[in-house]
């Protein structure tokens, strides 16, 4: 858990310096945000992988204390993209990420 909360903290770094530049700054930061975004995602599927007792919704997933502290501090505009990779998770979707 400890890990997936380290890569959650550098994807929120991430996205607070995305929030406060421009340019091309701002391009490099929206690339390095999105990277963190899924190595995030991935270490949260590491995780799902290891629960004996999953969640058979979407509702039930959400209500996990592990999911609500990250949806809690997610920025809006980010959390349809959680809840995408949270729907996946649930229905054994592996999304292939294209550069």
């Amino acid at each position: 858990m400890k890990k997936i909360d380290e890569h959650f903290e550098t994807t929120m770094e991430a996205w607070g310096m995305m929030q406060k530049t421009s340019g091309d700054e701002g391009a490099e930061w929206a690339e390095r945000f999105e990277r963190y975004f899924y190595e995030f995602i991935e270490e949260l599927k590491k995780w799902w992988m290891t629960l004996d007792s999953k969640p058979t919704t979407i509702e039930e997933l959400e209500e996990l204390p592990e999911i609500k502290k990250w949806m809690d501090k997610i920025p809006a505009p980010v959390q349809l993209n959680f809840l995408t990779e949270l729907e996946d998770m649930l229905e054994g979707v592996d999304s292939e990420r294209f550069d």
